[in-house]
């Protein structure tokens, strides 16, 4: 027999990572919480939780619970409402990158809001890895992030495909070039972006070719790297979905990289509603329609 609060136990475990933070939580002292995992994985016969002194992380048969134990403890608040008489207003978790441009996000709330769909959203935002990890433990239900592998094709929504370019000021006396080749940066300042996904391959790029410019500014925001591009502070490779006044988009040779961008399901929430593959529609033709080709200036 698996009681209600060891379940509960269990999740805050789960968001939290910690087994005193998911104590506080859950307003039991960790001693507590504690019996009531050991009791839990004794019900079940399988061991929950991989512990150490610096992380807690789900085991296999953990990570089986996961979704159970989030659908049963959703059940129980529903029935918890209706007992009561309240309203239940299901609520969609949507994960979106950190990276998709702000304007698509924009254009898919405002479609929401517009549709009148009686789902509240809870926008997480955060970084590739940070989502993936959100999704598998069920802390969002979906996600707006890159697909990379064919999985992630094949029972994901792919939304839109899109290179990468530079950025720079539409006054910059190279936003009149077809392309530009590396060589031809050496003597620019350039703008980290901090969080890119394709840091890494960027700063190849540019070694292998002899290219090591000065870096005017490092930032994780991009509204501020555009900023940056649009005073004349520097140049940076974005995704080609930045569009912004003032900022043209330059392609470079030799530099074909792209991102597929889609929607991805956590395991728990396969069975959602209507309403939410609605949303997701509408994320998609957010994300679809603002992507434009890349503008010269």
């Amino acid at each position: 027999m698996i009681d209600r609060y060891h379940l509960r136990y269990f999740l805050a475990v789960v968001d939290t990572g910690n087994f005193s933070r998911a104590a506080g939580a859950c307003h039991v002292s960790q001693p507590t919480l504690s019996v009531g995992i050991a009791k839990l994985e004794q019900g079940l016969g399988q061991t929950l939780f991989h512990r150490t002194n610096r992380r807690v992380e789900l085991t296999p048969a953990g990570a089986a619970l996961l979704a159970h134990a989030r659908s049963i403890e959703a059940g129980f608040a529903a029935a918890e409402r209706a007992a009561s008489g309240s309203a239940t207003v299901p609520v969609l978790r949507l994960g979106i990158l950190s990276t998709v441009p702000r304007r698509w996000t924009e254009d898919f709330l405002q479609r929401h809001a517009q549709d009148g769909f009686p789902e509240r959203l809870e926008i997480v935002e955060g970084g590739e890895r940070d989502l993936r990890t959100r999704l598998a433990r069920g802390r969002i239900d979906m996600a707006l992030t890159i697909l990379r592998d064919e999985t992630d094709r094949t029972s994901g929504r792919a939304v839109v495909s899109e290179g990468y370019s530079l950025a720079l000021a539409a006054t910059h006396p190279l936003s009149g070039r077809p392309a530009l080749r590396a060589e031809d940066l050496v003597h620019e300042p350039m703008l980290v972006r901090r969080h890119c996904e394709l840091l890494p391959e960027t700063s190849r790029f540019f070694t292998a070719r002899g290219v090591r410019p000065f870096f005017a500014a490092r930032t994780t925001s991009d509204d501020k790297a555009l900023a940056y591009v649009r005073a004349g502070l520097g140049l940076t490779v974005m995704p080609d979905g930045f569009v912004e006044a003032g900022v043209a988009r330059v392609p470079m040779e030799d530099f074909a990289f792209r991102r597929d961008l889609g929607l991805v399901v956590a395991p728990h929430a396969d069975a959602r509603s209507l309403t939410s593959t609605r949303t997701a529609d509408r994320l998609a033709d957010a994300c679809a329609g603002a992507a434009s080709p890349t503008p010269r200036r």
